[in-house]
């Protein structure tokens, strides 16, 4: 099977498939977007890592300023701050909650 032979067997398996997002409101839409957003930020955030630690291909590092990589950090959690306030959450208490649980696992473990 070539290439082309394979996109139109996939081509057909995707037109059997009905897709449709179940999205009723607005702030559905929101945390959708919002979700898909922290994402990409995420992404940034990797690239410049691996540029930081010299894993990124040359024509990226050539490109590479660090004081973006302060800015993706910061997009990562202004944009999780947009999704916690479309989903009702309340950043402080969970991550509060979070570092308990975390800090009652590792007092278990090293005693």
């Amino acid at each position: 099977m070539n290439i082309k032979d394979l996109q139109n067997e996939v081509a057909k398996l995707g037109d059997t498939k009905k897709r449709s997002l179940p999205l009723k409101t607005r702030e559905e839409s929101e945390i959708l977007y919002w979700t898909v957003k922290l994402n990409e930020e995420v992404g940034e955030l990797c690239n410049d890592i691996l540029s930081i630690l010299q894993l990124q291909r040359a024509s990226k590092l050539e490109r590479f300023e660090k004081k973006n990589f302060y800015q993706e950090f910061a997009d990562v959690i202004i944009t999780l701050l947009h999704l916690a306030k479309h989903t009702n959450v309340d950043v402080e208490r969970a991550v509060k909650e979070k570092l308990k649980t975390i800090k009652d696992r590792y007092l278990k473990r090293s005693s």
